[in-house]
């Protein structure tokens, strides 16, 4: 079993049977209050029934940071706060969300992509397209993602991120053959 988010399972036959019943017919507000208890189908109604963005929708599907993205992404086709917001709920989709949505750097996304060190390195590769200390600090949580900080973003060694890599002896060993070369 699935689970996309609150009230939400796709072994729920009534909520794909009702939202098949609106890809065929149409949207109608009915459909629409029984299908979008649950964010994913709430997505789905925007994309393909709606195909515009509405609040209701929305509503539902900012309960999920996976839908919200998809929401921002793929129906409201810009950034909004809401959206945002909810992506931020999770590192991997406050990263998406810089990288795709905003396409650029903001403190918001940057701090929650940082929860998670190997979304800080994306973020800090990716996003802003250089080192920031937010990020580094939040690499060096991991030994593993310190020395890839080190050698994919700062591209130099730094006493931070050979301290953090160094507690590991495999990611010390290769921080010392090819950071500090």
């Amino acid at each position: 079993m699935i689970i996309c988010g609150e009230n939400c399972t796709f072994d729920k036959p009534e909520l794909h049977r009702q939202y098949l019943n609106a890809l065929s017919h149409g949207p109608c507000d009915e459909n629409r209050k029984i299908v979008c208890v649950c964010p994913f189908y709430a997505h789905q109604y925007a994309v393909y029934i709606d195909k515009c963005p509405r609040e209701d929708t929305r509503e539902i599907a900012c309960k999920s940071p996976q839908y919200a993205y998809f929401y921002a992404l793929e129906v409201d086709k810009c950034p909004r706060d809401d959206t945002r917001e909810a992506a931020c709920k999770s590192p991997q989709y406050a990263y998406f969300y810089a990288l795709e949505v905003d396409k650029c750097p903001r403190d918001d996304t940057r701090e929650a992509a940082c929860k998670d060190s190997f979304y800080a390195c994306k973020y800090a590769l990716d996003v802003d397209k250089e080192p920031t200390n937010v990020t580094r600090s939040s690499a060096c949580k991991e030994s593993e993602y310190a020395y890839l900080y080190a050698k994919d973003i700062d591209k130099k060694p730094r006493d931070d991120t050979r301290d953090a890599a160094c507690k590991n002896s495999e990611h010390a060993y290769f921080y010392t053959i090819v950071v500090d070369k």
